[in-house]
């Protein structure tokens, strides 16, 4: 059966217009790097103006959100196998920039609506930690007062993994603010798109000072990362201090790729608007069905979703096999964390893991029937019935298959 309104959920929104003047004009000059142009290069404006818009003092555009993150964790001066505290259900380029880090990836519980265990958290909290990188896996927030509120009385700092949450808001409060250090993603499936590309945002001079020098700075080029009349002698004294002292990894953003990003900051509201409407919309719907929920946010947050996750009810491993195949021959591809083979979201997989991925029962019980679909913010009401239809017909016509074979 294949349904016949089922959109393509993986193509993104063209790219606004108005970045096409800005893409021709680089390409006649060829001043793709970030460092030619004296002053206000594109990447230099797009730092200014992201950092506006969530509220920081500084930002440093990269090559990923994985070079944020690992940027992020060096940038905090870690000793050689600090140990960093993550969720045990996050994307592999969060132990991966730990590992990359020189650092030693511990792993918490997370429970069946994909926030962090507090408890479980607490606990490993208390054995010999560094720092902590809090993955706001898929732009579901974690319990944030309670993180940071132990985490600040072990002075142990946190680093938002924020690659999923652009637009989320915590008590009204911008996602990647809370913490130390915040890293976002610009790939082609988030909120804003570059095909690839990353950003983190911090208000510590010390942070941002080592993070640019070691992103590529080298010789006097960070003074290219200050605004024009930026006289912060606190700034230029971190520079100044970390000159010639750190080893530069070479993770810089083009001008092309900023180009790309900087019109698209506009259109950001609307698209976390769209998102947050088409998410709840279909969310509300699938709850109809006896063998699906969805999870509800925690209080204080304000999502940006770009995908819904959902939680099967009530199936075994091969019901959740056939469910899955089931609405990809309607037209919706489902991904089944615990069950997709070689899923990189399964900590199981994590095989680069110094002493290998530990045990973690809870969080493994729910990744075996936690779903995940891509919903963007693009999506009309006709495409969200038909995703809605595909499915919870799915669903039922799979417990109905069993149930006669039983």
């Amino acid at each position: 059966m294949t349904q016949q309104n089922i959109p393509s959920v993986y193509d993104a929104e063209p790219i606004p217009a108005e970045a096409r003047a800005e893409i021709d004009r680089l390409l006649q000059t060829g001043d793709l790097f970030r460092y030619t142009a004296p002053e206000d290069a594109p990447v230099a404006l797009l730092e200014r103006e992201f950092a506006a818009l969530l509220g920081a003092k500084y930002a440093l555009a990269v090559s990923s959100c994985s070079a944020a993150l690992f940027l992020s964790l060096k940038a905090l001066g870690l000793p050689r196998d600090a140990r960093v505290l993550i969720p045990g259900f996050t994307f592999a380029a969060v132990p991966s920039s730990v590992v990359h880090a020189d650092c030693v990836p511990v792993l918490c519980e997370v429970g069946e609506n994909y926030r962090i265990d507090i408890n479980d958290f607490q606990a490993r909290l208390e054995d010999s930690i560094d720092a902590v990188v809090i993955s706001h896996m898929r732009g579901h927030t974690s319990d944030m007062d309670a993180i940071m509120a132990l985490c600040a009385a072990r002075n142990i700092p946190v680093v938002e993994d924020a690659a999923h949450s652009l637009g989320t808001k915590w008590h009204g409060e911008n996602i990647g603010t809370i913490g130390r250090i915040g890293c976002f993603s610009f790939q082609s499936y988030k909120m804003i798109n570059a095909g690839e590309g990353g950003i983190l945002i911090t208000d510590d001079a010390d942070a941002v000072a080592r993070a640019v020098i070691m992103s590529g700075a080298y010789e006097h080029n960070w003074r290219k990362h200050m605004a024009p009349g930026d006289n912060s002698p606190e700034l230029e004294a971190a520079f100044e201090r970390w000159q010639n002292k750190l080893p530069l990894y070479n993770l810089r953003m083009s001008n092309l790729s900023a180009a790309v990003i900087r019109p698209q900051l506009g259109h950001l509201a609307r698209r976390v608007s769209d998102g947050l409407r088409n998410h709840d919309y279909v969310a509300n719907a699938l709850e109809n069905s006896p063998w699906i929920t969805v999870p509800d946010k925690l209080a204080p947050e304000e999502r940006a979703p770009d995908s819904i996750q959902f939680n099967l009810v009530g199936m075994s491993d091969d019901e959740t096999r056939a469910f899955a195949e089931a609405a990809a021959e309607r037209g919706v591809k489902v991904q089944v964390f615990g069950l997709s083979t070689d899923n990189a979201r399964a900590f199981w997989n994590w095989e680069f893991i110094p002493g290998g991925a530990p045990e973690l029962p809870q969080t493994r019980k729910m990744l075996m029937r936690a779903c995940d679909a891509r919903l963007p913010a693009r999506l009309t009401m006709p495409e969200l019935d038909s995703i809605i239809e595909a499915l919870t017909s799915a669903a039922s016509d799979v417990k109905g298959a069993y149930a006669k074979a039983v």
